[in-house]
């Protein structure tokens, strides 16, 4: 893997990773890219779009904030879980209390590990039969590999459950205020009464489609899994609508740093715990007093002692950025923590960043230090979402 702290191919990024796990592979709308003039670059084994030739990261970001884009997500993982015991073995993985969780309700959850850390983050929407599950591509071969090592086990055990995943459907999100006027051009129905965080089957230019109201921007937007036959059409097609545009991997990792959400791999991993990440609110109540899942023997105590050496906390940093790795000072100089991202806002004029510092330092306000190569810059403990989050409300 290589670590990316300035550009990425000449795109702003945050100094997270970008990942290559040998041959390259395409999505279905790789060609489609191409004819917009898109630049590529490595990620989890896939070509993917980092800009287009018509506007640069910054341009992206900013239009997306405005109007629309499309990203491309059709390399995240998309599993299926069926079956009567679907709910208990699904718990067993992860935090969520899923038992509870209405149809068409979606939560953000977390796969544990024994230490209590955090294995990968995903996003479950209960259907009417199965459990719809949407996994980062960074984690996609250990997550299905865990999800059909345990379903094995439960299996063995007399369990009613089965793993699918799901490789007939292309993924996209469209993202930002103009997007749910322009899905519904293309669906013919009204979406307003479609609350945040819940998903459905949609008919999209005529195509059954499952459509999320979510996204990775803080923006308001779907992202929809689409069969791949009919991906690049009805892509297309929205791209007639003169306020949706393409964007990239560079627009795509600003926007989520503004909105205050972590990447995997950069801003959680296996060694995080839920606590010291800030994600205690992904464990359902129920969950919270039954335990049940793995790593709640660490994790719950932790939780009830407001325990763990280090918290997540957002910065402001006055320079130059603070990439991932710059050593984060108190206001005395002594070492306290690390960035994992950060990035010049597009919408703020400011350099914000994401970084873990020792508890006792995370309080808002509290004066802190960067060391951005060899000189020390002031920053400060803010609030996150650096940019408030413009979430669909009923």
């Amino acid at each position: 893997m290589a670590a990316i702290t300035r550009t990425l191919h000449g795109v702003p990024h945050t100094g997270a990773r970008l990942m290559s796990t040998g041959a390259t592979k395409r999505t279905a709308l790789y060609d489609l890219h191409t004819k917009y003039g898109a630049r590529f670059g490595p990620f989890a084994g896939w070509a993917m779009p980092l800009v287009y030739s018509d506007q640069g990261a910054l341009d992206s970001h900013l239009h997306t904030r405005k109007h629309a884009s499309i990203f491309d997500v059709s390399h995240m993982l998309q599993t299926r879980i069926v079956g009567a015991d679907r709910h208990r073995f699904l718990e067993h993985l992860v935090v969520a209390d899923l038992k509870e969780l209405p149809v068409g309700g979606s939560t953000l959850s977390l796969f544990t590990n024994d230490k209590g850390g955090i294995e990968d983050d995903t996003i479950i929407t209960q259907q009417q039969d199965s459990l719809y599950v949407v996994s980062n591509a960074g984690c996609a071969d250990k997550d299905f590999a865990h999800l059909n090592k345990h379903a094995k086990i439960f299996q063995d055990q007399g369990a009613d459950v089965e793993v699918r995943k799901i490789e007939d459907h292309s993924l996209i999100a469209l993202q930002g205020p103009s997007a749910q006027k322009a899905l519904e051009q293309l669906a013919g129905i009204d979406l307003a009464q479609m609350a945040f965080m819940t998903g459905q089957t949609v008919d999209i230019a005529g195509v059954p489609c499952h459509v999320a109201r979510s996204g990775y921007t803080g923006e308001d937007g779907f992202e929809l899994s689409i069969p791949t036959s009919e991906v690049v059409g009805i892509t297309a097609r929205l791209l007639e609508n003169p306020e949706v545009k393409l964007a990239g991997l560079g627009a795509r990792d600003s926007l989520r740093l503004e909105a205050g959400l972590c990447l995997y791999g950069s801003d959680i991993d296996a060694t995080t715990t839920p606590m010291e990440a800030n994600l205690v609110w992904t464990i359902g109540k129920r969950r919270r007093a039954e335990g049940g899942f793995i790593g709640a023997d660490v994790i719950l105590p932790q939780l009830a002692a407001k325990g763990g050496e280090r918290r997540r906390i957002g910065l402001i940093v006055e320079g130059a950025p603070a990439r991932a790795h710059a050593k984060v000072l108190s206001a005395d100089g002594e070492e306290i923590g690390e960035i994992t991202s950060g990035v010049p806002s597009p919408s703020l004029g400011k350099n914000v960043a994401m970084a873990y510092v020792r508890k006792g330092f995370n309080k808002r306000g509290t004066s802190l230090k960067v060391q951005v190569r060899n000189r020390i810059q002031e920053a400060t403990v803010v609030k996150m979402p650096f940019v408030a989050a413009n979430y669909h409300k009923i």
